[in-house]
């Protein structure tokens, strides 16, 4: 619950930033970022560029609950999936099914457009920040447990893994593109191949150029698709 409320704070500052504040959204995104992390190097008295020590533990429910797994038949399926796989229908269901969801797509293709047709803009930003806090905070949960404990740098550059998992997944820089399904095939691909690069042995120095490599083809890839368009 604390990293849920930690996450939606940061979010919604981001959110007012964005909404009413103008900002660009990759911007204030990036600075609350190094916020949230300086604060947490703070916290354990850690070095930001060394390795810190443990923030916390946890108990072993919480550990079989959050971070377990069940057998379907010799395939060991862990919790997360399931998790993973909940919280994917239901942000389909909000993306195509709701009111809210025609509006994000609205506000992501075109924004002036989107606010002369009656969409309230400042307020669908805020619920799609609202929306992302909500998520991250369950998502460093998950991961806390996945890992069995949390340091200052844990979770750092997943910021490149979710835009390479949402390009790849066929959103758009440009906005009004994109869909859920389409993501969730983005990041496991991606998971696929981060996956085969570490079983192959490749060097993990390497591993960063080829995930930036993506991230470049892909945007590559959409911008020229934009350009056609045109």
């Amino acid at each position: 619950l604390a990293a849920i409320v930690v996450a939606v704070i940061f979010s919604l500052i981001n959110g007012f930033g964005v909404a009413y504040l103008k900002m660009h959204a990759f911007i204030i995104t990036l600075g609350t970022q190094l916020i949230a992390y300086g604060c947490c190097c703070l916290f354990i008295e850690a070095q930001p560029s060394g390795t810190s020590q443990a923030l916390s533990s946890f108990e072993s429910n919480f550990k079989n609950w959050a971070g377990g797994a069940f057998n379907v038949g010799t395939v060991r399926v862990p919790y997360v999936v399931i998790y993973f796989a909940i919280i994917a229908v239901v942000m389909w269901v909000i993306w195509n099914k709701t009111r809210l969801g025609k509006n994000m797509f609205a506000v992501g293709g075109n924004m002036e457009a989107a606010a002369v047709s009656g969409v309230n803009v400042p307020k669908t930003i805020m619920l799609v920040f609202l929306m992302a806090g909500i998520l991250y905070g369950i998502a460093s949960f998950l991961e806390a447990a996945r890992i069995l404990s949390v340091g200052s740098n844990t979770g750092l550059n997943y910021e490149t893994d979710a835009i390479s998992a949402a390009v790849i997944g066929g959103v758009s820089f440009s906005g009004g593109v994109g869909t859920i399904q389409g993501v969730v095939i983005g990041a496991i691909i991606l998971q696929a191949i981060n996956y085969s690069m570490m079983f192959l042995g490749i060097n993990p120095y390497l591993q960063y150029i080829v995930r930036g490599l993506i991230i470049v083809l892909a945007v590559a890839i959409d911008v020229r698709k934009y350009i056609v368009k045109k």
